[in-house]
């Protein structure tokens, strides 16, 4: 089941949302790790960054339509 318009623009806000902020995350931990910082702040970003993957993974599952074979 297709979600309706006003849900898929929902939708799609929070997926431009998410991307962004994986995309910064991607450039903080990439800063972080060249230098010396606390392990566990680095852990917790990493972390973080794979709750948005699957986030991510999630959304983009419910805005494709369901492909009937």
């Amino acid at each position: 089941m297709r979600p309706k318009l006003a849900d898929r623009d929902s939708l799609l806000r929070r997926l431009h949302e998410l991307r962004s902020e994986h995309r910064d995350l991607d450039t903080v931990i990439a800063r972080l790790e060249t230098s010396l910082v606390d392990q566990l702040q680095l852990q917790r970003l990493k972390k973080r960054k794979l709750k948005l993957k699957d986030e991510l993974a999630w959304l983009e599952s419910r805005l494709l339509p369901d492909i009937i074979a």
